[in-house]
């Protein structure tokens, strides 16, 4: 495990055992010693094979290069059980990073959650008849995760990602970088891109959790500013994901679905400092998207 050392930047993704959180893991690790990726899971087995599992695909890639010059496992890895719906779990996590780290250096709001109905038009592994019927249903099982739990979450780690401005409060080792907190979102919460009548995905629930989620954002961005906080909204794309089900039509969205490495890049960017033109925006790979 690493030590809360200038020589790291500290990582904490939520919902990093699968899909795009552990693809964002992925990335960071094999980029650049320099990170240190702590994979927040709901479920501590869960976490512990997924942390296990990346770090077998990383070695096992490096060995299997026809040209071996170093491993493809660069960064470190731990694991925290972290439910965001709970918040003596997310109390027990703080207190990990705490001990183990002093600080956060980019916190990722990756864990949520997708409730079908039946006229959504995401392919899912739930047939029309099991969906839920009710949108009240729908929203009070998206809701918890979705928006209340990054707001839970970004409010209990904010001590640790704002940099102490108290002379009586210890000081930390010194950052490598700015502090980044990073809320995945999607397109789908755009306002302005729902105004499309021809656009064929309903998923009402999802879309008013993800909307929710950017006010957040913009509201984050705006009090965290002043600390020297950069806050991103970040729509990671239509990739491969256990979000709608773990059946492969689901997971890869009817053959639609690109790889969540793609999702992974992107953060890798931010967190090297490469969008910060478009701090407190609404980010895609390509751009900007509008609210």
């Amino acid at each position: 495990m690493a030590s809360p050392s200038s020589s790291k930047t500290i990582v904490l993704i939520t919902g990093a055992n699968s899909g795009v959180g552990y693809a964002i893991a992925k990335v960071l690790v094999s980029t650049s010693p320099k990170y240190h990726v702590i994979m927040g899971s709901r479920n501590r087995e869960n976490g512990r094979k997924a942390q296990e599992t990346l770090e077998q695909e990383l070695e096992q890639a490096s060995t299997s290069n026809p040209n071996p010059t170093s491993s493809l496992l660069k960064g470190t890895l731990s694991t925290v059980t972290l439910d965001v719906t709970d918040q003596a779990s997310v109390d027990a996590a703080v207190r990990h990073v705490t001990d183990t780290f002093g600080r956060l250096d980019v916190l990722v709001n990756n864990a949520g959650v997708y409730v079908p109905g039946k006229e959504d038009g995401i392919p899912n592994s739930s047939s029309s008849s099991s969906s839920s019927s009710s949108l009240t249903q729908q929203l009070e099982q998206t809701l918890p995760t979705n928006v209340i739990g990054v707001a839970r979450v970004t409010e209990s780690f904010n001590p640790l990602l704002i940099p102490s401005e108290s002379e009586s409060e210890p000081k930390p080792e010194p950052r490598l970088q700015s502090p980044y907190l990073l809320h995945i979102t999607s397109s789908l919460g755009s306002l302005a891109l729902a105004e499309d009548l021809t656009y064929s995905v309903r998923a009402t629930a999802y879309r008013a959790s993800k909307a929710a989620l950017n006010m957040l954002a913009v509201q984050d961005a705006k009090v965290l500013a002043a600390h020297g906080v950069k806050v991103f909204a970040v729509c990671p794309g239509l990739v491969r994901s256990n979000l709608r089900g773990k059946d492969e039509q689901s997971r890869s969205a009817g053959g639609a679905a690109q790889d969540p490495e793609v999702s992974g890049q992107l953060i890798l960017d931010i967190v090297e400092g490469k969008r910060d033109s478009h701090v407190g925006k609404f980010v895609y790979k390509d751009g900007v998207r509008p609210w």
